[in-house]
């Protein structure tokens, strides 16, 4: 019995449609999980088989690992909130009273504390608080006040710290002082007060001298002693009444105060 003789080249397998690498690599691009399977079920070898998965893979999972997807002009604009309708106001009941309540009255400001403080500081306090300037006046009588004052320090103010203020028709004012000046202890004095005038001496009459016509007593003064009695006179009209004028010096009752001309002889 007789064999056939073995053909010299070995035939080579038939190919399937779904086997061809055409087709296998257009779905790993357009579809990769079926051209992963399709690859895994070809006559590839086991190399091209794990790189052709992992390329078809990162391919597939590209988009969902990539940024989101940016809002658009259209979605970037608010949507428009549904508004809920307003329940009517409920009826009151009958016989309940229909008239409005009264509105509360707002506080009313008060003046704050300011002392000490610099003008710009004051003027900001203030001025929130009344529909007016705060008005800025010199502490001192002798010192101008700039108009750059801003930094100047508030010693007084008017009214004090505490007063309710009515926005409308408040009047308030400071009194400054210059960087580096002390405030003084009350308003409306001087930094440099001016010294006092000296008085002027009242002039004082001078000493009447004695009248020969002077309406004393005119009795002579005398007083005699025997023997060596001395006489005096008061002034002219006792030497005269005497009988004695005139007198000259050396006669009993010269004076020096009845000679006024002083030439020695006296009630000439």
């Amino acid at each position: 019995m007789t064999y056939p003789a073995p053909h010299p080249y070995p035939q080579a397998p038939v190919k399937r449609w779904w086997q061809h690498p055409a087709l296998i690599i257009s779905l790993l691009v357009v579809i990769p999980p079926a051209g992963i399977a399709l690859a895994w079920l070809s006559p590839w070898s086991q190399v091209k088989k794990v790189v052709a998965t992992v390329l078809a893979g990162l391919w597939f999972l590209t988009p969902f690992l990539g940024d989101p997807p940016k809002k658009t002009a259209a979605d970037a604009k608010p949507q428009p909130v549904a508004t809920q309708p307003v329940a009517a106001a409920a009826t009151p009941p009958a016989g309940a009273s229909t008239a409005p309540a009264a509105p509360t009255q707002s506080a009313e400001p008060l003046m704050p504390a300011v002392v000490g403080k610099p003008f710009e500081q004051a003027e900001k306090a203030v001025e929130d608080l009344i529909d007016k300037e705060l008005a800025a006046l010199s502490a001192y009588n002798d010192v101008p006040l700039p108009a750059a004052h801003a930094d100047w320090t508030v010693c007084f103010q008017s009214p004090e710290a505490g007063v309710k203020l009515v926005p409308a028709d408040a009047n308030t004012s400071v009194h400054l002082v210059a960087p580096g000046t002390g405030c003084p202890a009350a308003k409306d004095t001087d930094l440099h007060p001016k010294p006092a005038p000296k008085p002027t001496p009242t002039p004082t009459a001078a000493p009447r001298p004695p009248s020969d016509d002077d309406g004393s007593d005119t009795s002579a003064g005398s007083s005699t002693g025997g023997g060596g009695g001395s006489v005096s006179y008061k002034n002219c009209t006792a030497v005269r009444a005497a009988g004695a004028a005139p007198i000259r010096r050396g006669d009993p009752g010269y004076g020096r105060h009845l000679d006024r001309d002083g030439d020695g002889v006296a009630c000439e």
